[in-house]
């Protein structure tokens, strides 16, 4: 892990983050001895949620091409997850944005943020708002549950912090929620998240039914997320997608190569599945 974590100045962050990611959410092929198979060990335990050690670090510093100091670190069994920019509710969640953006950059710590996986800039009035490594300021994400009933007379990111650090779904986002697209790192939106959760719920009960998207809104991304979950948790699962344009073929079976899942494209309609 650490060797995989290593950035070096000339180092593009993306691909070791990549690679970093895959050991954390895979395990770590290690190997006793000589002649003895290899034995896969996790950093996290993804299923127990309870058995690994969360732990938060205020201003931590951090020595880079130049010294910086995230306002909170959260670290999971000692690796830094989740870096937090809080700004004053008179300040807006752009300069903490901003500062997550900065803060990657050769000439200041980017070598810190090879085991990132969460960035979150957040205040009081506009809550918490959240991407990940290179996200680009415009496509930071706010947090929100439609079906929460907001308390106006409580702190709205101490309502977010809640819904969202919670340590089942802070793990949960990072496990399942996170795809490698075409050189993007890339996270869900919260109606993508809340959707694939009420999926697989009929989905352990046998039942149908639709998740309804506009344009726009994430379709091939949301159907990855899905279809992982399903080969992962039920047996023997088969998942087959049917398109009404080529050009959404093309799109989802990149998405789908890019997280390094096998598809398969039909040649003809009497094609052999299985």
């Amino acid at each position: 892990m650490k060797k995989a974590a290593t950035v070096n100045a000339v180092d593009e962050l993306y691909p070791i983050n990549k690679e970093v990611y895959h050991l954390l959410r895979y395990g770590i092929k290690v190997k006793e001895e000589v002649g003895v198979s290899p034995q896969t060990v996790h950093c996290i335990d993804w299923v127990n949620i309870d058995e690994n050690d969360f732990y938060f670090a205020e201003e931590v510093t951090i020595k880079g091409e130049k010294e910086k100091r995230p306002d909170i670190v959260l670290y999971v069994n000692g690796i830094a997850l989740v870096v937090f920019e809080l700004k004053r509710a008179s300040i807006s969640v752009t300069e903490g944005i901003r500062q997550n953006l900065d803060n990657q950059q050769h000439r200041f710590i980017k070598t810190f943020f090879s085991t990132t996986q969460l960035l979150i800039a957040a205040n009081d009035t506009q809550g918490l708002w959240y991407g990940t490594i290179k996200t680009p300021e415009k496509f930071y994400l706010k947090w929100k549950e439609d079906k929460y009933n907001y308390d106006p007379d409580i702190n709205l990111l101490d309502q977010h912090i809640r819904q969202f650090c919670n340590h089942k779904r802070l793990l949960e986002l990072i496990h399942d929620f996170i795809a490698f697209d075409g050189g993007i790192k890339k996270l869900s939106r919260p109606n993508q998240y809340f959707g694939v959760k009420a999926a697989q719920e009929f989905i352990n009960e046998k039942k149908g039914g639709i998740i309804w998207h506009t344009q726009g809104s994430g379709k091939s991304l949301t159907m990855v997320w899905l279809a992982k979950w399903i080969r992962e948790n039920l047996e023997d699962a088969r998942v087959l997608i049917v398109t009404d344009r080529e050009e959404l073929d093309d799109q989802i079976e990149r998405v789908f190569i890019g997280e390094e899942e096998n598809i398969s494209m039909p040649e003809t309609r009497r094609h052999e599945w299985w």
